[in-house]
Protein backbone atom coordinates (compact mmCIF):
# COMPACT_ATOMS: atom_id res chain seq x y z
CA UNK A 1 0.00 0.00 0.00
CA UNK A 2 1.24 3.49 -1.18
CA UNK A 3 2.87 6.23 1.71
CA UNK A 4 0.13 8.70 1.73
CA UNK A 5 2.02 12.55 2.66
CA UNK A 6 0.85 14.04 5.00
CA UNK A 7 -1.20 17.09 4.45
CA UNK A 8 0.78 19.86 6.09
CA UNK A 9 3.56 18.49 3.79
CA UNK A 10 1.93 18.88 0.50
CA UNK A 11 0.87 22.22 1.67
CA UNK A 12 4.08 23.37 2.07
CA UNK A 13 5.63 21.77 -1.38
CA UNK A 14 2.64 23.62 -3.01
CA UNK A 15 3.56 27.23 -1.59
CA UNK A 16 6.65 26.56 -2.14
CA UNK A 17 6.39 26.10 -6.05
CA UNK A 18 3.52 28.99 -5.88
CA UNK A 19 6.20 31.41 -4.59
CA UNK A 20 8.80 30.14 -6.86
CA UNK A 21 6.31 30.74 -10.30
CA UNK A 22 5.53 34.30 -8.40
CA UNK A 23 9.18 35.06 -8.35
CA UNK A 24 9.93 33.97 -11.61
CA UNK A 25 6.93 36.29 -13.03
CA UNK A 26 7.80 39.56 -10.26
CA UNK A 27 11.83 39.19 -12.34
CA UNK A 28 10.54 38.62 -15.33
CA UNK A 29 7.83 41.81 -15.48
CA UNK A 30 10.78 44.15 -13.96
CA UNK A 31 13.25 43.16 -16.46
CA UNK A 32 10.00 43.80 -19.23
CA UNK A 33 9.70 47.25 -17.60
CA UNK A 34 13.19 48.08 -17.87
CA UNK A 35 13.86 47.59 -21.43
CA UNK A 36 10.19 49.33 -22.00
CA UNK A 37 11.47 52.13 -20.21
CA UNK A 38 14.88 52.19 -21.84
CA UNK A 39 16.20 51.92 -18.60
CA UNK A 40 18.89 49.15 -20.00
CA UNK A 41 22.59 49.93 -18.61
CA UNK A 42 24.90 50.91 -21.45
CA UNK A 43 28.40 50.63 -20.86
CA UNK A 44 30.45 53.55 -19.81
CA UNK A 45 32.54 54.58 -22.73
CA UNK A 46 36.08 56.63 -22.34
CA UNK A 47 36.03 59.63 -24.51
CA UNK A 48 38.61 59.92 -27.51
CA UNK A 49 41.55 62.46 -27.20
CA UNK A 50 40.63 64.43 -30.55
CA UNK A 51 38.03 67.09 -30.88
CA UNK A 52 36.06 64.37 -33.13
CA UNK A 53 35.92 61.03 -34.67
CA UNK A 54 37.14 60.45 -37.95
CA UNK A 55 33.38 59.19 -38.53
CA UNK A 56 30.31 60.27 -36.76
CA UNK A 57 29.50 58.24 -33.26
CA UNK A 58 26.72 56.12 -34.28
CA UNK A 59 28.92 55.41 -37.88
CA UNK A 60 32.01 54.21 -36.17
CA UNK A 61 29.60 52.19 -33.54
CA UNK A 62 27.95 50.42 -35.84
CA UNK A 63 31.03 50.53 -38.97
CA UNK A 64 33.77 50.02 -37.49
CA UNK A 65 35.19 46.06 -37.87
CA UNK A 66 34.24 46.53 -41.43
CA UNK A 67 36.40 50.21 -41.60
CA UNK A 68 38.92 48.61 -40.17
CA UNK A 69 38.96 45.63 -42.58
CA UNK A 70 38.59 47.42 -45.84
CA UNK A 71 41.83 49.22 -44.19
CA UNK A 72 43.66 45.58 -43.35
CA UNK A 73 42.85 44.72 -46.58
CA UNK A 74 44.16 48.11 -48.71
CA UNK A 75 47.59 47.73 -46.21
CA UNK A 76 48.11 43.94 -46.82
CA UNK A 77 46.75 43.08 -50.22
CA UNK A 78 47.45 46.53 -52.08
CA UNK A 79 50.49 48.13 -49.65
CA UNK A 80 48.07 51.08 -49.19
CA UNK A 81 48.73 52.23 -45.72
CA UNK A 82 46.48 55.23 -44.46
CA UNK A 83 46.21 56.21 -41.15
CA UNK A 84 42.64 57.60 -41.22
CA UNK A 85 41.23 54.39 -40.30
CA UNK A 86 43.96 52.81 -39.19
CA UNK A 87 43.19 50.40 -35.74
CA UNK A 88 46.78 52.30 -34.71
CA UNK A 89 45.54 55.90 -34.99
CA UNK A 90 41.99 54.05 -32.51
CA UNK A 91 44.14 52.73 -30.30
CA UNK A 92 46.35 56.01 -30.11
CA UNK A 93 43.27 58.21 -29.70
CA UNK A 94 40.96 56.13 -27.67
CA UNK A 95 43.80 55.04 -25.15
CA UNK A 96 42.34 55.21 -21.43
CA UNK A 97 44.77 55.67 -19.11
CA UNK A 98 45.35 53.78 -15.91
CA UNK A 99 45.70 54.90 -12.33
CA UNK A 100 50.24 55.28 -13.03
CA UNK A 101 49.17 57.27 -16.25
CA UNK A 102 49.67 54.88 -18.42
CA UNK A 103 47.30 53.59 -21.03
CA UNK A 104 45.99 49.65 -19.98
CA UNK A 105 46.53 46.93 -22.00
CA UNK A 106 43.22 45.06 -23.29
CA UNK A 107 43.96 42.94 -20.40
CA UNK A 108 41.91 45.56 -18.31
CA UNK A 109 38.06 46.37 -18.78
CA UNK A 110 38.75 49.58 -18.89
CA UNK A 111 40.14 49.28 -22.32
CA UNK A 112 38.18 51.07 -25.02
CA UNK A 113 37.32 48.25 -27.26
CA UNK A 114 36.78 46.46 -23.96
CA UNK A 115 33.63 48.55 -22.44
CA UNK A 116 31.56 47.89 -25.62
CA UNK A 117 32.76 44.28 -26.85
CA UNK A 118 32.26 42.79 -23.03
CA UNK A 119 28.92 44.55 -23.02
CA UNK A 120 27.79 43.00 -26.14
CA UNK A 121 29.56 39.76 -25.54
CA UNK A 122 31.94 40.16 -29.02
CA UNK A 123 35.20 38.65 -28.57
CA UNK A 124 37.80 41.07 -29.50
CA UNK A 125 40.84 39.47 -31.85
CA UNK A 126 42.68 42.17 -33.14
CA UNK A 127 45.23 42.29 -30.52
CA UNK A 128 46.68 39.03 -30.82
CA UNK A 129 48.88 40.16 -33.18
CA UNK A 130 48.49 44.24 -32.56
CA UNK A 131 49.61 46.74 -30.19
CA UNK A 132 46.48 47.29 -27.44
CA UNK A 133 47.94 50.39 -26.27
CA UNK A 134 50.00 53.13 -28.17
CA UNK A 135 53.43 53.30 -28.73
CA UNK A 136 55.60 54.92 -26.35
CA UNK A 137 56.23 57.81 -28.56
CA UNK A 138 53.01 58.36 -28.97
CA UNK A 139 51.98 58.66 -25.09
CA UNK A 140 54.57 61.07 -25.12
CA UNK A 141 52.86 63.46 -27.32
CA UNK A 142 50.02 63.11 -26.20
CA UNK A 143 51.47 64.09 -22.25
CA UNK A 144 52.77 67.09 -23.48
Amino acid sequence: MPRRRKAGTRRATTALVLLTLAGLAAVAFAAEQDVATGRVPYPDIAKGQGENCVEETEFMRRNHMDLLLHQRDDTVFEGIRSERHSLRECVSCHAVQGPDSIPVTVASPEHFCRSCHDYAAVKIDCFQCHASRPEQEIVAEVRE
